[in-house]
């Protein structure tokens, strides 16, 4: 596969910023919203947003249960900052109703970084992407408290981890998509590359 379609999930947050981001990394990008829509999809994107918002229009939208089921097999998903909350096994201090997909198993800290007036910006250095570091967009961001045994930990800020890979399924803090920096989708879309290969011997 050359040319992987990759969704982003298009219920709330800072969808197109992801879009254009995939498309800079040489693939076919889309807004999914819908069961249909995700099942022509070789990989997905959560998005930074309000990650309580996010999931329960995911809910709304019929959307959560396949996106699970779709992880559980394997599909290759990336989280960015309430993204990475939906796919932690665990919430610290979840909001009352709030589900996540899960897929890492990490526990999530929520706004660990304080409120939308304390975002900032750092240079990130991230295993797996070559060069320099990456420039990391921390907005009203989690940390991750802890992982278990099968999370590898690509990534940590001021002490604290800021980017986490378990097969498939990659996270990061902050959002890269707001840099023009293509280099952490194009991890994940060599992941998406790579999950499809088998397929096409």
């Amino acid at each position: 596969m050359n040319t992987p379609v990759i969704g982003v999930l298009a219920l709330q947050g800072d969808v197109r910023e992801h879009l254009i981001a995939l498309a800079a990394a040489d693939a076919v990008a889309r807004p999914v919203r819908r069961p249909e829509e995700l099942a022509e999809v070789d990989g997905l994107v959560l998005p930074g947003g309000e990650s309580t918002t996010i999931s329960k229009l995911a809910v709304l939208f019929g959307v959560m249960e396949p996106l699970r089921a779709r992880v559980r097999d394997g599909m290759p998903v990336y989280g960015t900052c309430a993204g990475m909350i939906m796919l932690a096994d665990k919430i610290l201090d979840p909001r009352s109703g709030q589900e996540t997909v899960g897929g890492i198993d990490m526990i999530v800290r929520r706004n660990a970084f304080g409120r939308q007036n304390e975002s900032f910006e750092a240079a990130v250095d991230v295993r797996g992407v070559a060069g320099d570091p990456v420039e990391g967009v921390f907005i009203r961001a989690p940390w991750v408290e802890s992982v278990g045994a099968d999370a590898e930990v690509l990534a940590e800020h001021d002490g604290h981890i800021v980017a986490v890979r378990q097969g498939n399924a990659l996270a990061t803090s902050f959002h890269p998509e707001l840099t023009g920096d293509h280099r952490v989708h194009a991890l994940f879309v060599d992941m998406v590359r790579a999950n499809a290969a088998p397929e096409s011997l």
